[in-house]
């Protein structure tokens, strides 16, 4: 609200995660904002799919094998989940794969892999940063990320959605200011974002904490952010989610 009420000098950025200029639309019954009237799209910065995990130890291997576990235990397979994404995941999940996981509420994906790995937990959808250092150090095993198509990053991982047509769910990330931001102001603050998004530096490090570049201009950011709406209220409606 402090970016929305402040003067449209420049001077006052939001940088901002799906939640706050798509999701929330769908997941709250109320929000005191409008995401494509109170805000002025300066610049995409990266996107960051999930990554659905279970313990290294678990019998599945893959997410069919899964999802034939989860069948096998109706309503008895408990799904840790600590964003809105990913309880949007198993909520999709369950409905594309047909299936009962229950899913249960924690302050934060952290949280949620702890208990996995202590073996309360079944699985969760992770961070795809988080996801490639747990996969790294061998305690957990990825089965599929929640993104469209393959991720560069870890190639090697199927899309569920390649089981699960129509499974794609991302988060992403954007800097907007408040309504009313000068044109001038707005091309210039982007410009100085796509030269630092363009850096080596700057892909080596979001690559690193499994961020993609995600560049957009103030006006395909607009356009991506109505889109982004539309799609979590589908999402949200299909999951027979209630928003809170």
């Amino acid at each position: 609200m402090e970016v929305i009420r402040s003067a449209p000098d420049g001077n006052t950025l939001l940088f901002s995660s799906n939640s706050a200029l798509a999701s929330n639309v769908a997941l709250l019954k109320s929000i005191p904002y409008d995401p494509n009237r109170d805000f002025s799209p300066v610049a995409g910065i990266g996107e960051n799919m999930l990554v659905l995990m279970v313990r290294a130890d678990h019998p599945a291997k893959t997410a069919a094998e899964l999802l034939a576990y989860i069948k096998q235990r109706p309503g008895k397979v408990n799904a840790g989940y600590g964003s809105s994404s990913s309880q949007v995941c198993i909520a999709v999940l369950n409905k594309l794969g047909n299936v009962d996981a229950v899913g249960v509420p924690y302050k934060g994906i952290p949280l949620a892999v702890n208990d996995v790995l202590g073996g309360s937990l079944d699985f969760t959808f992770v961070d795809l940063g988080n996801a490639m250092a747990q996969a790294r150090g061998g305690r957990m095993r990825a089965l599929g990320i929640t993104a469209s198509r393959r991720s560069p990053l870890v190639p090697d991982w199927p899309a569920l959605a390649e089981g699960l047509p129509g499974f794609d769910i991302t988060a992403w990330f954007g800097i907007a200011g408040p309504a009313n931001l000068p044109k001038d102001v707005v091309d210039r603050l982007h410009a100085a974002i796509a030269q630092g998004l363009a850096s080596t530096e700057v892909k080596d490090k979001l690559a690193a904490i499994g961020i993609q570049p995600l560049p957009m201009r103030p006006d395909q950011m607009k356009t991506f952010i109505g889109a982004e709406v539309t799609k979590w209220v589908r999402l949200v409606k299909e999951a027979n989610l209630q928003p809170e």
